[in-house]
């Protein structure tokens, strides 16, 4: 062992002197020949003694972490609370130059969410309207406490809400015993919010990548024509002559379109003129909201509201409540309720209740899960899918027991509220705040709001959900993806002609059965020689035409970790390779390879194995042995290796069969060839 030296390096330029300290035992340290200056010294941070080789190739300084984790019990609780109740974190640094940003948005908010809210309870889950309202003031306040994004507007949504007054007019409309609906749908938010909160809490926010985009835009497509059809009857006047005909709230989809095309002719005229006149000018706003989108005070025009006001004004000043108008009339305030668990319906229905509220759960979470993400990558900010479903599971539980219906973030909402300048969660904090100032104080002003103008306020949501479609269509044509394009359908027409519990269950379980299947395929690829070389290798479907196969050997690159779910149809698939070299052969097809004696895996793709992939692997080594073909292992990871000692599977391949590269390995091939008379020079 040699003993430290000490070196002085002389800088020409400042005439200073800097003694480092060179280990000659150890030759990660700086060599002897370096020459530095000052400046290079400071950037290199030559002021520590040992300074690792690699430092001198960069003049980058070396990272210092400044570690400023809790020490002591206190200190944890502080800085995990901040992390579970986000609001501890944002509301102590807020401004008053960020409220008046929040303040706009909120109120902007509100004049969409409050008609919304109104439309949703009363058109698609036939509750009163206040529970409507208060499905946007408890989850809003709830989730501005618990949630992490903050631009995301969580409140009631056409989707869902469609799907719980879906449930209730399905068990009402059998002979059997009926259920209470607002008990129904109370219940059936607690058991969304439940399952919404177990998934954060089991930290299965991953759960969101596993929903196809074409299964969610089918089965969205095939939801938004379903409401679409659904309220046509009310903004034409026809539910009295709906009723007298037996289309019911369970009525498919194909009978409300066949009623509609026979009796159109009889919609009354008042009630299609006001429903026509508030659709157009809804989407007449949307339109030029999308072309004038730099103009900020455009943007937060309240066209909803604005409809809101002026139908309900001329509704009273010329009496077409008395003209065979209808009209959303008194609804009755009772204030704030109590929290309450509502009454369980019969075991017999429990089952159809769960059902419902789990895919409700799904779909509201992927959706809101979306926004969130998106948002946070807009503003540069991060926020935990597991603590959004959280978040959205508080929210769901408290609004079902204030009597509120389920409530998620929406795309539309969400993206009004960022254009009106949201930047915190005050401002969805205001929106729930400014909806309880209405249960109290403006219940009364919307006694003479037309239903067909609620059922035009949804028709409007419906169509940008249909409106997304074209654009859907024409990338999946664009690109040839033809299985996309089978999804999509297949959901869309279960949700269209069958119903929407159908078409939820139906896409959420083929996106799981589809992540199964292509998850339990393993990830590998056939190595082939480049022609005209002797070392170089790359897999073979790159360029068939550049790369070809090895007589006699197989050349196989594991490209992912392998665990129980991807192993199962490796040996199958191994066998394949061998006979055909290419997966996209049939397999009814005559074997297009060889017989095989060396096997070559490459496993530098292959970072980790577990038990039950060693134990195949240990299968298909012996089976390879059994018909005499050696097997090798190139660039076998430190991970794997400990279970392949531990296994056995390192003593049966023999460690003298391990290599760092493939050309390494085909040489002793080469050699084998050539002592057993196999190898032809060429």
């Amino acid at each position: 062992m040699g003993s430290p030296k000490e070196r002085s390096v002389s800088n020409s330029y400042s005439h200073s002197t800097i003694h480092l300290e060179v280990d000659s035992d150890n030759e990660e340290l700086l060599p002897p020949d370096i020459i530095v200056n000052e400046s290079q010294a400071l950037l290199l941070g030559l002021d520590h003694p040992s300074l690792p080789r690699y430092m001198t190739a960069s003049p980058l300084p070396s990272a210092r972490i400044n570690d400023s984790s809790p020490k002591d019990t206190w200190s944890t609780f502080k800085v995990r609370s901040k992390y579970y109740l986000p609001i501890l974190q944002w509301l102590p640094l807020y401004s008053t130059q960020l409220f008046w940003g929040d303040l706009i948005a909120g109120i902007t908010l509100s004049c969409l969410l409050i008609p919304q809210g109104l439309s949703y309870a009363t058109a698609l889950c036939k509750l009163e309207a206040i529970h409507g309202l208060y499905s946007i003031a408890f989850p809003a306040i709830t989730y501005a406490i618990f949630g992490m994004s903050r631009q995301m507007s969580v409140g009631p949504e056409a989707t869902l809400s469609l799907l719980v007054g879906s449930s209730i007019a399905q068990l009402n409309s059998d002979d059997g015993d009926h259920v209470d609906p607002l008990a129904w749908a109370c219940l059936m938010t607690i058991f969304v919010g439940i399952f919404t909160f177990l998934l954060g809490i089991f930290r299965l926010g991953f759960l969101d990548s596993l929903m196809s985009r074409a299964l969610l835009r089918g089965f969205i497509s095939g939801v938004g024509l379903v409401v679409a059809l659904q309220q046509g009857i009310i903004l034409l006047g026809l539910v009295a002559l709906s009723e007298e005909h037996g289309i019911t709230e369970a009525s498919s989809s194909i009978s409300r379109l066949l009623f509609l095309i026979k009796n159109i002719q009889y919609s009354h005229v008042l009630t299609a003129s006001v429903s026509a006149v508030s659709v157009a000018f809804l989407m007449m706003a949307r339109v030029t909201k999308s072309k004038l989108a730099r103009v900020r005070w455009f943007q937060l025009l309240p066209e909803v509201l604005l409809v809101v006001i002026t139908s309900s004004l001329l509704t009273w000043l010329f009496d077409w409540d008395h003209q065979g108008l209808a009209i959303l009339g008194n609804i009755d305030s009772k204030g704030i309720p109590l929290p309450s668990v509502p009454v369980f319906p019969e075991s017999k229905h429990m089952k159809d209740m769960l059902i419902t509220a789990a895919m409700i759960a799904i779909i509201g979470f992927v959706e809101s899960v979306v926004i969130a993400k998106t948002y946070s990558s807009k503003h540069n900010y991060s926020v935990s899918a597991n603590r959004e479903l959280v978040a959205l599971g508080v929210a769901n539980i408290v609004s079902g027991l204030f009597q509120g219906i389920p409530a998620f973030g929406s795309v539309a909402r969400s993206k009004i509220n960022d254009k009106a300048g949201a930047r915190t969660q005050m401002a969805c904090l205001i929106a729930g705040v400014v909806a309880i100032l209405a249960i109290f104080f403006l219940l009364p002003c919307f006694y003479y709001l037309p239903k067909a103008v609620l059922s035009g306020i949804i028709f409007v949501a419906v169509l940008s959900l249909l409106g997304e479609l074209p654009e859907d269509l024409h990338f999946i044509f664009k690109i040839g993806a033809w299985r996309d394009l089978g999804l999509l359908s297949v959901t869309f027409f279960a949700t269209v002609m069958v119903s929407l519990e159908f078409g939820t269950l139906l896409a959420v379980t083929l996106s799981l059965l589809l992540t199964i299947k292509e998850t339990s395929y393993p990830r590998i690829s056939i190595m082939g020689r480049v022609k005209g070389t002797n070392n170089k290798f790359r897999p073979i479907q790159d360029d068939p035409n550049v790369v070809e196969h090895l007589e006699d050997v197989l050349i196989v690159r594991i490209d992912e970790p392998l665990f129980f779910a991807n192993t199962g149809q490796l040996k199958d698939r191994l066998r394949r390779l061998e006979q055909f070299g290419d997966m996209s052969i049939h397999p009814s097809e005559s074997p297009r390879l060889g017989k095989l004696s060396y096997m070559i895996f490459d496993v530098d793709n292959m970072p980790k194995i577990d038990a039950s992939a060693v134990q195949i692997l240990y299968e298909i080594v012996e089976a390879y042995h059994a018909r005499d073909v050696k097997v090798f292992f190139v660039r076998l990871r430190d991970n794997p290796m400990v279970l392949f000692r531990k296994s056995g599977l390192l003593k049966l391949v023999g460690e003298e069969n391990l290599y760092r590269k493939v050309p390494d390995a085909i040489e002793t091939i080469e050699r084998d060839m050539t002592n057993n008379g196999i190898y032809v020079q060429q």
